[in-house]
């Protein structure tokens, strides 16, 4: 499937829509009461227009009824895995093994969340992934009170109230942030969270805005056995062989999907709070902020839910990608657990453009609420084959994306990768994306541009240099990316 403009969106364009004028009256009533119509879109006859600026304006008055979640169920030991990075390109793997090592040091065994999101470009390591999202949350809910004390004119230095437009007054713009931990890192999280309320990325805008993001809701995921390799017959038996040592199980994360049970209680408070939308994604994903355009679509449309997709390059090996099922309903089909990647390779080699899954989701609340107990109950357990360090086993898990397939109404934000997909895997994606040793003549390129290592980690560099500068609000400074101050950063 590709980009329909129903159902699909181009959002690598500047945005646009045009609705029935009733159903946009209807969705405002429901949401924000005491704004007209007329504020916030074009009217032309029995229709409403919005232009992308619209959106985004309409968006932001809406993060006070968002919350933000991250997966963070996993830790960083398959994605420092050095058999698991040398697959992606063994030569580009000995160029950069003397970041490689070091950065792998010092992320083994540790919360994914909590290691160095990027390299400096002085090599010095940056900030943690969940700083990073803290800092994102922060930015734009200090934007939204500057907007709102702008608009009002009554607002005090620090407002973070919800605007009187609201349906749920005093909610604070992207607070709680909630995340699903696991029973292996969540103390080590909590601990990190601590910390970070004295972080040069986050203590000058939790003094500016009054909200502490470092309190977060949690849910915590239990650990499941692997399974043996699909090579050794069924049934499959616990693998009890880790590493190579007899009798020596390798617990893991039954995977993101079980998010949907871990946070059933974490959905309902926030629903009891007053948030109507929660965004949700892998804690990994540099590209994933809150996208106030998105979030104007989804509020005004009615739909129960918007994913991100983007067109699949050479780093995108695993994850989901969009299909049809076979009752033509789209889908989102995990490479390797759901369809082989031989057969996208395949469907790429015909000339098929592969819409891959950024794992950003941002649902309608009141909807996921009622279906929790169906999504819990139906989403697939899949098992996939793994050859790591640790040996040969399988490995179950849910997919968090398999829901596309569960639901009849919703939306696909086809975007730009390399705005809104800078996630990391694999170490060595990081490392890409740093920039590093881009321009050595052993960087490994290719003729076709799809395939070719060098040129995508050019586009992965650009795009985290834009990130770092807007959503995150940071400045390079003497080789190495540093916080503006809450005074410094503009709307």
């Amino acid at each position: 499937p590709t980009v329909d403009g129903d159902t699909i969106i181009d959002r690598t364009v500047p945005a646009g829509l045009r609705l029935p004028l009733n159903t946009v009256r209807r969705q405002l009533e429901a949401l924000l009461p005491s704004v007209s119509v007329e504020s916030v879109g074009s009217v032309e006859g029995a229709e409403c227009v919005f232009s992308e600026e619209q959106l985004r304006d309409l968006g932001r008055r809406l993060l006070p009824l968002v919350s933000y979640g991250v997966l963070n169920g996993g830790s960083a030991t398959s994605y420092a895995d050095e058999k698991k990075n040398r697959s992606l390109s063994k030569d580009l793997f000995d160029l950069l093994r003397g970041d490689f090592q070091p950065l792998a040091e010092m992320s083994r065994g540790r919360a994914k969340g909590l290691t160095p999101a990027y390299l400096n470009p002085d090599g010095s390591p940056g900030a943690t992934f969940l700083e990073l999202k803290m800092r994102a949350n922060l930015v734009q809910a200090l934007q939204y009170q500057r907007a709102a004390a702008a608009g009002s004119r009554s607002a005090g230095p620090g407002e973070a109230a919800c605007d009187a437009g609201s349906s749920a007054p005093g909610l604070l713009p992207l607070f709680p942030m909630f995340q699903m931990t696991s029973v292996y890192n969540t103390d080590e999280v909590a601990a990190a969270y601590d910390g970070f309320r004295d972080s040069s990325m986050l203590k000058g805008l939790i003094a500016a805005t009054g909200i502490d993001i470092t309190r977060v809701l949690t849910g915590v995921q239990p650990l499941i056995a692997a399974y043996t390799h699909s090579e050794a017959g069924r049934p499959k038996q616990i693998f009890d062989r880790a590493h190579g040592r007899p009798n020596n199980a390798l617990p893991l994360p039954g995977g993101h999907g079980q998010n949907f049970a871990v946070l059933r209680e974490t959905y309902r408070e926030l629903y009891r709070m007053g948030k109507r939308f929660v965004y949700l994604g892998n804690v990994d994903n540099l590209g994933f902020t809150v996208d106030e355009v998105s979030v104007a679509y989804l509020a005004l449309t009615g739909k129960q839910a918007g994913f991100d997709f983007s067109f699949r390059t050479s780093v995108d090996v695993k994850g989901g990608i969009l299909v049809r099922d076979r009752s033509d309903r789209l889908a989102c089909a995990d490479i390797g657990p759901a369809i082989s990647a031989e057969e996208v390779f395949s469907a790429e080699s015909r000339g098929s453009r592969i819409l891959f899954n950024c794992a950003t989701g941002l649902f309608a609340l009141d909807y996921l609420v009622r279906q929790l107990d169906r999504i819990i109950d139906e989403l697939p357990m899949r098992f996939s084959d793994q050859d790591k360090d640790a040996g040969r086993y399988s490995q179950a898990e849910q997919v968090t994306w398999e829901i596309i397939g569960m639901l009849d109404d919703f939306l696909i934000f086809g975007v730009n990768k390399y705005d809104r997909f800078l996630a990391a895997k694999m170490l060595l994606e990081t490392l890409m994306t740093s920039g590093r040793k881009l321009d050595s003549a052993a960087y490994p390129t290719d003729s076709n541009p799809a395939a070719n290592l060098q040129l995508t980690a050019h586009r992965l560099h650009d795009g985290l240099v834009r990130r770092l500068q807007s959503s995150y609000a940071l400045r390079l400074q003497q080789g190495r990316w540093e916080p503006l101050a809450p005074a410094e950063i503009t709307p």
